[in-house]
């Protein structure tokens, strides 16, 4: 989506209704920036509940919802199935080879889905999707470069923001009398 002309928040608010799947990568996003593990080597990791809750109520409302990873764990498997993902690409070798399943797997085109991503990894996505997100602490490289910078961090919010924001343009979510754009 190109930023550089016409009304920002109008060209916002009509790609947000568009939007029908919705993809990010568990690192950097979903659990944040940090990776922790056991001294056995085993990974932990965890979300924020309100982005959990935010998924789940995207996948009741027709927004399907998916994460990408590189990597394969039990933790991680064990909180996309407690967090109620259902699109989960685990060890794939890039985010735009799972992006691409993603959409074939749910009958989506690029003009339907948005992305969010906090690195540079992430910049074949974003650059075919329709709405381009990063968080506020994404790398100052996509924050010049994407349709909309989420006001949360990646792992603190950023994802219940896009969801509510998502659902709220599309008249689907119930917790608000009012949109906030």
């Amino acid at each position: 989506m190109q930023l550089s002309s016409g009304d920002h928040s109008q060209r916002l608010q009509d790609a947000l209704v568009r939007v029908r799947g919705l993809l990010f990568p568990v690192e950097g996003v979903m659990a944040g920036g940090h990776m922790t593990f056991t001294a056995s080597g085993e990974d932990i990791c965890s979300c924020f509940v309100r982005d959990a809750l935010a998924i789940r109520e995207a996948e009741e409302n027709g927004v399907k919802v998916a994460v990408v990873s590189e990597r394969r764990s039990p933790a991680v498997e064990e909180m996309l199935r407690q967090a109620g993902v259902r699109h989960a690409y685990l060890g794939y070798g890039s985010a735009l080879e799972a992006y691409e399943q993603f959409k074939n797997d749910c009958g989506l085109e690029d003009g339907d889905c948005a992305y969010i991503a906090d690195d540079i990894v992430d910049i074949p996505v974003l650059e075919k999707v329709l709405l381009s997100i990063t968080p506020i602490d994404g790398v100052e490289y996509l924050r010049n470069r994407v349709s909309y910078i989420s006001a949360y961090e990646g792992g603190k919010g950023c994802i219940r923001e896009v969801i509510e924001l998502i659902l709220q343009q599309q008249g689907k979510w119930q917790y608000s009398d009012h949109c906030v754009m």
